[in-house]
């Protein structure tokens, strides 16, 4: 019987704590109608075009002419070599992907948002070069993904006013 009651406590305690859902109303709701109105700026490179692939994806953008906001996104990535052996090659990578990303009203020209995002990741060095860049795109590939998904939780977090 106690074992019942500590867990019927605990969540009678996290109804009055004030969380709320970000995504509350779904489709129809403040965040996913504001993320909705957003336009992604075309961003330079390979990385760039992954990246804006992985932001329309998430916001559901499909407003040719509507936009209401306008996001630009510069990216910085990078490889680095970090674990090297006795004859200098090198046998780890660490590829670092950073986006600085501002959010600007169309209709007043504003800056209402100006942050950053960014992940890493280790790669293998092996004998074979191509499944070495193969392994740099895999996690190019993944990089993006997790960026994109730190930029539209910030960008969630600012429709809905925090």
């Amino acid at each position: 019987m106690k074992r019942y009651i500590a867990p019927l406590f605990l969540l009678s305690m996290l109804s009055a704590c004030g969380l709320q859902p970000l995504y509350s109303g779904g489709s129809k709701g403040a965040v996913a109608s504001t993320l909705g109105t957003i336009s992604v700026a075309a961003i330079e490179g390979k990385n760039g075009w992954l990246m804006r692939n992985a932001l329309n994806d998430r916001l559901g953008a499909d407003n040719v002419g509507s936009a209401q906001f306008r996001l630009v996104v510069t990216l910085d990535d990078q490889i680095s070599g970090f674990g090297v052996r006795a004859d200098d090659t090198v046998t780890r990578e660490r590829r670092t992907l950073r986006a600085r990303y501002q959010l600007i009203s169309v209709a007043t020209g504003e800056t209402v948002l100006d942050a950053t995002a960014g992940s890493d990741a280790g790669i293998d060095v092996v004998s074979s070069e191509y499944a070495t860049i193969a392994g740099e795109n895999s996690a190019l590939e993944n990089l993006t993904q997790k960026v994109a998904n730190q930029i539209v939780t910030r960008l969630s977090m600012y429709a809905r006013g925090e």
